[in-house]
C-alpha cells in the first residue's frame, strides 16, 4: 500500500476535496504520513486567489518535487493554470481531485471494505460485487490483502442494487479487486449476467462498472458490449487497466493480457457503441522496461486514444516480487512519465473538445465548487454547469444540457 502526505490550501471547498481524497485513499488500504520525506507521494491541493498566492503554490510545489518521489498538483490552481508548473518544470501529474485516488494506487487492484457491504453517499450508491481477483501481479501488494476472487450470486448483488435504489441512489457504481471475473470462482462468468439484470430493476438510475482487467473482459467481450448496446441505464464507460504496451514487460508484471486481447476489447467496443469512453491505466518505467517498451506504450495510446487515462510511475512495494528487480534511475521514470503525460493531456483534451455544441442527457451526480453542479452525459464524461441555483439542479436530477466549452479533463454545459 502506498504512504501518503497531503497538503491543501485555500477554501473549505477544497478542504472537503482533501478529505474525500483522503477517505477513498484510507478505503484502498494506503496511509497518511507526517511529512514528504517519509511518503511513497505527496499531494498538493492548491489554491489561487491573487498572483502571491500563485507563487507560493509554485514555490511549495518545486519544494515537494524534491522531497517526494511522486507529487500529484490537484486544486483550482492545477486546473485554471496547470501550465504554469510544467513552465516551472515542476515534476507533477497535474490533475483534477477526483482522479488523484485512482492514479496514487501504482495500478495496484482497489481494496474493497472488508464486509462488502453497499453504501449510499449522497446519490452514488457503492456496490462492492466481489472480494479478491484471479491476478498475481508482480507489482501489487493488495492481492495479500484480498486472496482469490469470492463471488456471492448475482441474486444477491442484485437485491443489494435494489436496496441502494430504494434507498435514494442514483447512480449505482459497481466495484471490485477486478469487476472483470466475477464469477469465476463459481465456474461462469457472470459480469453481463449480472448487469443485464441490475438494468431490469424499475426506477430511473444509472450504473457504472468499476475497474475490469483486459483479460477478464477479454473472454467476454461480445456479451458485454451487447449488455452496454442494449440498456440505456449503463453507463457507456470501461475502466481496463492494460498497463503497458509491450507484451514483454507485461510478462515481468504477470499480466495475464496480451496487448493484441486489449486492442480487440476496443475494437469489439467500438463495432457495438455509437459512442463510448475507454479509461485506461499504463505504468511508467517498471524495471524491466527499455525505451524500446515505452515506445510501444507510447504508440498504444496514440493508436486507441482513451477519453480517460492514469499515468503513473512506478514504484516499489515492499513484499512483491518487482520489488526485488533492480529498478530504473528516477530521471529515467521521470522523462518517460512527462512525455506520456503531456500525450495523455493531449488525447483527453481532443476528446472534450469534440463535445462542444453537442446537446447531451446528464445526471447531476453531486456538488461542485461554489454554485456548481458536476454531472455525467451517457458515457460518463464529466460535465460542470455552473450557477446551478439559477437551473433548479441538484444531485439526483436529469436535465439535458449543451457543451459549452472544456477544461480538458471536464467539459462545462448550459441547461437546454
Amino acid at each position: 500500500m502506498a504512504r501518503y502526505y497531503i497538503e491543501t490550501y485555500g477554501c473549505t471547498s477544497n478542504r472537503g476535496e482533501s478529505r474525500e481524497i483522503e477517505r477513498r485513499l484510507r478505503d484502498a488500504g494506503h496511509y497518511r504520513v507526517d511529512g514528504p520525506d517519509e511518503a511513497d507521494v505527496a499531494i498538493l491541493n492548491t489554491c489561487t486567489v491573487v498572483e502571491k498566492t500563485e507563487r507560493n503554490m509554485l514555490r511549495r510545489a518545486q519544494e515537494l518535487d524534491g522531497e517526494t518521489a511522486d507529487l500529484f498538483v490537484t486544486g483550482c490552481m492545477a486546473l485554471a493554470q496547470g501550465e504554469q508548473f510544467r513552465d516551472a518544470d515542476v515534476d507533477a501529474q497535474v490533475l483534477h481531485w477526483d482522479e488523484v485516488p485512482e492514479a496514487v494506487t501504482n495500478g495496484e487492484c482497489p481494496t474493497a471494505t472488508p464486509d462488502a457491504e453497499p453504501v449510499l453517499d449522497g446519490v452514488v450508491g457503492i456496490l462492492p460485487i466481489a472480494r479478491g481477483c484471479m491476478s498475481d501481479c508482480s507489482y501489487c501488494i493488495t492481492k495479500q490483502a484480498t486472496g482469490k476472487i469470492d463471488s456471492p450470486p448475482v441474486e444477491a448483488n442484485v437485491e443489494k442494487a435494489r436496496a441502494l435504489v430504494h434507498a435514494g441512489a442514483k447512480e449505482i457504481r459497481i466495484t471490485g479487486q477486478d469487476t472483470g471475473v466475477y464469477g469465476w470462482d463459481t465456474g461462469e462468468r457472470k459480469l453481463h449476467e449480472l448487469l443485464d439484470r441490475i438494468c431490469e430493476i424499475e426506477g430511473d438510475f444509472r450504473v457504472r462498472v468499476g475497474m475490469a482487467n483486459p483479460k477478464g473482459v477479454h473472454g467476454i467481450r461480445e456479451e458485454l458490449a451487447d449488455v452496454f448496446a442494449e440498456n440505456e441505464k449503463l453507463y457507456n464507460f470501461l475502466h481496463a487497466p492494460v498497463q503497458s504496451g509491450s507484451n514483454d514487460v507485461l510478462g515481468d508484471m504477470r499480466r495475464q493480457h496480451q496487448v493484441s486481447e486489449f486492442v480487440e476489447v476496443v475494437e469489439t467496443f467500438d463495432d457495438s457503441l455509437e459512442e463510448w469512453t475507454l479509461s485506461t491505466d499504463f505504468i511508467v518505467g517498471f524495471p524491466t522496461e527499455t525505451d524500446a517498451d515505452h515506445a510501444q506504450s507510447m504508440a498504444l495510446l496514440r493508436e486507441v486514444r482513451p477519453e480517460k487515462i492514469n499515468v503513473t510511475r512506478f514504484s516499489k512495494r515492499p513484499g512483491t516480487d518487482a520489488a526485488e528487480m533492480k529498478g530504473l534511475g528516477g530521471t529515467v521514470k521521470k522523462e518517460r512519465s512527462k512525455e506520456m503525460s503531456e500525450l495523455k493531456m493531449e488525447v483527453v483534451g481532443d476528446a472534450y473538445e469534440s463535445m462542444v455544441g453537442t446537446v447531451r442527457d446528464v445526471l447531476v451526480v453531486e456538488e461542485g465548487t461554489g454554485d456548481s453542479v458536476k454531472c455525467r452525459d451517457g458515457a460518463y464524461r464529466q460535465i460542470i454547469v455552473q450557477n446551478a441555483s439559477e437551473h433548479g439542479l441538484e444531485p439526483g436530477d436529469f436535465a439535458t444540457v449543451e457543451v459549452t466549452g472544456h477544461q480538458t479533463v471536464y467539459a462545462f454545459g448550459r441547461p437546454v
